[in-house]
């Protein structure tokens, strides 16, 4: 397997187009709230998307026909949006989303509340985000990819959710999806060793139940098997000499979650 190591142009655009994504999911987080529908979300994200002068990296990707996923509740990912899908107070709202900045892409994912939610599902979305973080203190030059799934599979399942086995993270750049697979729980091979200049799609997809999941009959939506909420925290990340430098963060989440700033 050859994993490819970015040169300091490449970079360069990876950076801004995580930028872009960065700015989008702040700015659509905010505008999710009861009585819209999915597909006003994706015409939401879609429209600031193209604003920044970039492409969706997900529209028309594989069949693919939105510019966001929008998963709700018990949707894992790649939640169709559909303008009778309405949202309520109480949902949460899993947004996956990528752009093409120059020919590079950058994806991330956020899982958001709408109104008030239940205490369980609160827990759930910080748990995801943070096994995410916990991934992020493996990420270094030397150590080896599975580190990084082992530390957020065992936070994880810590507090007793399932950590999804059927999907997992990848590398990116120049293509939305590039070797390796990442996946999101322990694993008894090392994987590949890791070195600056990799660029990874960290993603952590973590139930409150059971880890099984099943694909519906539209064939993109993944759903939890035992109806169970599921939450989704994703980042494309730069492999350093030193700590990660996490690409699709704004400035003020960087800040937040102890990262150094681009």
């Amino acid at each position: 397997m050859k994993v490819s190591i970015k040169s300091a142009e490449e970079i360069a655009l990876m950076r801004e187009a995580g930028k872009i994504l960065a700015s989008v999911h702040q700015n659509l987080a905010k505008e999710i709230r009861p009585g819209m529908s999915t597909a006003d979300i994706d015409r939401l994200g879609e429209d600031m998307i193209r604003s920044y002068g970039c492409i969706p990296s997900f529209k028309n990707y594989l069949g693919y026909p939105a510019s966001v996923c929008v998963s709700v509740n018990e949707e894992v990912v790649h939640g169709i949006p559909e303008k009778h899908r309405m949202i309520e107070e109480g949902d949460i709202v899993s947004l996956d989303a990528g752009v093409i900045y120059r020919g590079y892409h950058s994806d991330a994912a956020r899982t958001v509340a709408v109104g008030n939610i239940s205490t369980q599902a609160q827990l759930l979305i910080e748990r995801t985000r943070e096994s995410f973080f916990r991934g992020m203190k493996m990420a270094r030059a030397g150590r080896h990819l599975h580190d990084i799934s082992r530390a957020i599979g065992d936070y994880a399942e810590s507090f007793g959710y399932g950590v999804v086995r059927d999907l997992c993270g990848h590398g990116i750049g120049s293509s939305l999806h590039e070797e390796p697979e990442i996946p999101n729980y322990r694993k008894f091979r090392r994987g590949v060793k890791l070195q600056p200049g990799m660029t990874l799609a960290v993603e952590p997809m973590i139930n409150i139940g059971t880890k099984d999941v099943f694909w519906a009959e539209n064939g993109w939506t993944v759903v939890t098997a035992d109806g169970a909420l599921s939450a989704h925290y994703e980042n494309t990340i730069l492999i350093t000499e030193g700590e990660p430098e996490i690409l699709s963060l704004t400035e003020e989440e960087k800040e937040a979650f102890g990262m150094a700033k681009a």
